[in-house]
């Protein structure tokens, strides 16, 4: 039987919203940041979520391949986790003085990174923005380089021309390069002498709405290499990959050693806390920049942090993703190649990024991302997809098997 979802209750939900939240549910996970497309396919609120899977107020089951855009690592709901999160909870959370557990994870990060210190925060953004004045207190420079887009938060230094409430002087500072193309930031850098403060850029290219691209051979070891010989400090992105790729940190991965790296997503398995680390040679420069959070130094994030990095080490998370995402495109190459389609998988296997061939303009991947939701798979239809360790060989076998009826549900449209 070919079941079908429906979204009663997330609409009359989603309608309430709509009075007291602007656009209903703001930010990149609402209907209306064009990931979801046809809106009325998708589901708008949660209800309940554990392991691989997510339920809607509806009752519908998900498996989740956004993985709550990252957080989800381990699965939801871990356990262990879980228990160790509650556990400071009732021992105390956010209090006047931060809790020794801070020191404990700010160990644990340093000797996992194979970095000298760790700033904490809550938010991707803030460790980014964090990054740049760093690099910018460090040099006495203004100027930041970055790859077109490259996706670093949302304040107003990352933000576009022409996008609401950006400002030209926000931006004025930033000078860009395309990704893997070394000579750009040479001529930026010959251009612009003893003014580049930082250059800023996520492992691999991994923008919203195209392929995504690796890191061409020697690429990093090159950056790595003229920001030495230019002073220029090298950022490293890590927000949205970091922890999937290499337990140490994607820089590592890809065989160089950032001066400053940003954590957040996966960090915690879902708890509120990010992570800014870097060499020795800048902790005076990042001592100096006032910058605080109200929620910053609570203890609760950092014992889910210290439960979930101990976990992924001692259960080699990383390889055990890369297994289960290996196997899951195979399964949906092969799945779209008996129905007459080319399915195309770009970046890292445990973030990807997919579309279809001969699809210029994204309607039947759309249409097939679509049909795929409401049968109970959730895939987004132009951002990167991501991995978890709690995806088993029969949620494989159920993600098969509903993307075989989504082909055959668009074959009479496309």
């Amino acid at each position: 039987m070919d079941k079908i979802y429906s979204y009663s209750k997330n609409r009359e939900l989603f309608n309430r919203a709509l009075k007291v939240i602007p656009t209903g549910v703001h930010g990149h996970l609402g209907p209306s940041n064009g990931c979801a497309i046809p809106v009325d396919y998708f589901p708008i609120f949660s209800q309940k979520a554990k392991g691989a899977y997510f339920w809607d107020v509806d009752g519908n089951k998900f498996i989740d391949y956004m993985c709550a855009y990252g957080p989800n690592i381990l699965g939801y709901g871990d356990e262990d986790v879980d228990r160790a999160a509650i556990a400071q909870i009732r021992k105390g959370n956010c209090v006047t003085m931060p809790d020794e557990v801070l020191v404990e994870f700010a160990e644990l990060m340093t000797s996992t990174t194979k970095k000298d210190w760790v700033f904490f925060c809550k938010n991707g953004g803030d460790v980014t923005s964090l990054a740049v004045m760093t690099a910018r207190a460090a040099t006495g420079r203004k100027k930041i380089v970055m790859v077109k887009g490259g996706y670093h938060g949302v304040a107003p230094w990352t933000g576009k021309p022409g996008y609401a409430g950006i400002l030209p002087e926000d931006i004025a500072n930033n000078l860009y390069v395309h990704w893997n193309e070394i000579s750009e930031f040479e001529k930026l850098i010959s251009e612009n002498p003893g003014q580049i403060a930082a250059f800023i850029a996520t492992p691999y290219h991994h923008p919203a709405f195209e392929d995504n691209a690796l890191p061409a051979p020697g690429y990093w070891k090159a950056i790595r290499d003229l920001c030495t010989k230019n002073g220029i400090v090298l950022v490293m992105d890590d927000i949205r990959c970091g922890f999937r790729l290499d337990i140490e940190g994607s820089d590592s991965h890809y065989g160089v050693k950032a001066d400053l790296i940003t954590f957040c997503k996966a960090i915690a398995n879902g708890y509120n806390v990010s992570a800014l680390c870097g060499v020795d040679s800048l902790k005076g420069a990042v001592s100096d920049v006032f910058y605080t959070g109200s929620y910053w130094l609570s203890a609760e994030p950092f014992a889910a942090g210290l439960a979930c990095i101990r976990k992924m080490k001692e259960e080699n998370t990383v390889a055990k993703l890369r297994f289960i995402a290996d196997k899951l495109h195979r399964g949906l190459k092969d799945t779209a190649k008996k129905n007459g389609r080319e399915l195309i998988i770009t970046g890292e296997p445990v973030m990807w990024y997919m579309r279809h061939a001969n699809d210029e303009s994204f309607f039947m991947h759309q249409a097939w991302v679509a049909e795929c939701v409401r049968r109970g798979v959730f895939f987004t239809n132009h951002h990167n997809q991501f991995i978890n360790a709690a995806v088993s060989d029969e949620d494989i076998a159920f993600t098969l098997d509903v993307a075989d009826r989504a082909y055959k549900a668009i074959k009479d449209r496309f």
